[in-house]
C-alpha cells in the first residue's frame, strides 16, 4: 500500500515536470502521445461495444412480426379517426362560417 502511494507521489511530480517545456519538440511528444493513445481509445470502445452487443437480448422473428403488426394496425386506425374528426369538424367550420358570417 505504501509502495502504490509513493508511485503515485512520483508520478504526480513527475507530471508536474513534462508540463513545463513549451518548446516545439514537447508540442510533437504530446500530439504523438494523443495520437498513439487514440488507437488504445478505438480498440477499448470498439472491444466494450462487442461486450455490450453479446449481452443483448434479441426479440425472435415471431415476437418482430407480432409487434410490427400491432404498430401498422394501430398507425392506420389512429390515421383513419383522424382523418374523419378531420373532416367533420372541417364541415362544421364551413356550415358555421357560411351561415354566421356577416
Amino acid at each position: 500500500m505504501a509502495e502504490a502511494a509513493k508511485l503515485n507521489r512520483e508520478a504526480a511530480g513527475n507530471a508536474g515536470e513534462s508540463n513545463s517545456g513549451t518548446g516545439l519538440g514537447q508540442v510533437v511528444k504530446n500530439f504523438a502521445d494523443w495520437f498513439l493513445g487514440l488507437f488504445t481509445r478505438l480498440r477499448q470502445f470498439f472491444h466494450d461495444v462487442r461486450t455490450e452487443m453479446r449481452q443483448v437480448n434479441w426479440p425472435s422473428r415471431q415476437d418482430v412480426i407480432s409487434t410490427t403488426i400491432v404498430v401498422v394496425v394501430t398507425v392506420a386506425f389512429f390515421g383513419i379517426y383522424f382523418f374523419i374528426t378531420d373532416s367533420v369538424f372541417l364541415r362544421l367550420y364551413e356550415y358555421v362560417h357560411k351561415h354566421l358570417t356577416f
